[in-house]
């Protein structure tokens, strides 16, 4: 439990009374006070004396004092306030109630942050989901976005406080910090957000990132977790979005992971299958016999859908080149890209060639 939580109470107590408040803890030391020449007395007998009462507020040494208690209904700070007569008492509970107040929501927010972080690392049992969820009045079938927010280059621990500023609701929306360079977001969402709305979401945390701590990240986000328990796997999809990301589009920031398509698929294949595929495919010659010239004209097929009038258009060239170009590469690699199946497989070996190139930077 952290001071500053008292403190911040006991300061704005300062300011609508004369009196002096301040909180102990179990052995009687002073943590916050009003009178800042107080903080760090040890008042054994006055801790004593509040565990062992019955009454409500305790009066002791010219002092009132009142105990906070934990969750199992014993002593674990005492609020106190100067004077032993009834405004003291009257005075000493009102501090008592902000100062438990405080404590109270310190607690839920930290625990309830920790909960959640648990569930997306896989450090709860999901039967224990239900039971934490309602000691937290923790809604369990709300649905939730999750975005893992990963630095590249250089990272800033400032980033978590950022990002925690663009969701003040504290009690639906975490921002928790993974390692030095992954920050991940668990969104509350009203029913029906669509991925573009998502996207959008996930653009302003980039954009926000960039204009205020100038960092570059790349950003992932998966599945719409529509229960408590399902967070964890929204969690792997937004990792997965990423790593799938870096291999496939290289030149987007902003990653779905419903949007990965075949990418994800190859991206869990073996390497040794992977290289099989490829030799399977390419019996005539290897896919690494393909010039770059050739590869571009591959890559802009594709993009036009396969149309040869469009292709040629884009790449400025005559119609008639371009077919003599994918006469060559059947030639060469014993595939029509003119007819779909044949681009299919083609498409598919590409990108299984840039899934293994990939593997071999690492």
């Amino acid at each position: 439990m952290s001071n500053s939580v008292f403190q911040n109470v006991i300061v704005q107590l300062r300011e609508v009374s004369d009196r002096v408040f301040g909180v102990i803890d179990t052995d009687g030391c002073v943590i916050s006070c009003t009178d800042p020449a107080v903080l760090g007395e040890r008042w054994s007998d006055a801790a004593l004396k509040v565990a062992n009462s019955n009454e409500s507020v305790v009066a002791f040494g010219q002092k009132c004092f009142k105990a906070i208690t934990g969750s199992s209904n014993y002593f674990e700070y005492a609020v106190f306030c100067s004077g032993s007569d009834k405004e003291a008492r009257s005075a000493c509970m009102m501090a008592y109630i902000a100062l438990n107040d405080a404590k109270t929501f310190y607690e839920e927010k930290h625990d309830r942050g920790t909960f959640v972080k648990n569930i997306i690392m896989d450090n709860i049992l999901s039967g224990d989901i239900y039971i934490r969820a309602k000691e937290l009045h923790f809604a369990t079938d709300a649905p939730r976005a999750v975005f893992l927010v990963r630095q590249l280059g250089r990272a800033d621990v400032a980033a978590v406080d950022v990002l925690s500023g663009m969701f003040p609701d504290k009690s639906q929306d975490f921002v928790l910090s993974i390692n030095e360079t992954d920050i991940a977001v668990v969104k509350q969402i009203t029913p029906g957000t669509t991925a573009e709305e998502l996207e959008k979401l996930a653009k302003s945390m980039e954009d926000t990132l960039k204009n205020e701590l100038f960092i570059k990240t790349v950003i992932g986000f998966g599945t719409v977790a529509e229960h408590l328990r399902s967070l964890s796997d929204s969690y792997k999809d937004a990792q997965t979005a990423i790593d799938v990301g870096k291999v496939f589009d290289t030149e987007k920031s902003i990653i779905n992971y419903e949007n990965l398509g075949i990418g994800r698929l190859i991206y869990q294949l073996p390497t040794t299958l992977c290289d099989i595929f490829l030799s399977e495919i390419f019996k005539k010659n290897s896919i690494d016999s393909l010039d770059q010239e050739t590869l571009f004209t591959i890559n802009k097929f594709f993009e036009n859908n396969l149309n040869v009038s469009e292709t040629s258009r884009k790449l400025f060239v005559h119609r008639n080149t371009l077919v003599y170009r994918l006469e060559k590469i059947k030639k060469l690699t014993g595939l029509d890209l003119r007819e779909f199946d044949h681009a299919i497989v083609f498409k598919v070996a590409l990108m299984v060639r840039k899934y293994l190139s990939s593997r071999d930077m690492h």
